[in-house]
């Protein structure tokens, strides 16, 4: 009897977890429009002296995002990142790291 319920519970957990992926790309899509596609480009090419995003890792971006949000990374755009990045919680960057990772490929 308890063979049946272990497809089943596999499939819903399966649902879960893509229901929480669609959820943490749909706030990442509404975070990076919101913050980063002025300077970053609609498609995550990168604009003028800001990086391309492309081709990014989600463990990348959260380790930058982090960085910069704990005032450690310096360079040529830190004035604008840093406090950008000191208002995003941890499910904030999450939910860009997995958005750009996911859709600027």
């Amino acid at each position: 009897m308890m063979k049946p319920l272990i497809p089943m519970t596999v499939a819903v957990l399966a649902l879960g977890m893509a229901q929480a992926h669609a959820q943490d790309v749909s706030a990442g899509e509404k975070i990076y429009s919101q913050a980063c596609v002025t300077c970053h480009g609609p498609s995550g090419q990168g604009l003028a002296s800001f990086p391309a995003l492309q081709g990014r890792d989600a463990e990348y971006i959260t380790m930058r995002l982090e960085q910069y949000r704990a005032g450690e990374r310096v360079g040529a755009n830190s004035a604008l990142m840093a406090p950008n990045a000191a208002n995003l919680s941890d499910e904030d960057i999450a939910a860009l790291a997995d958005y750009i990772s996911t859709n600027f490929q």
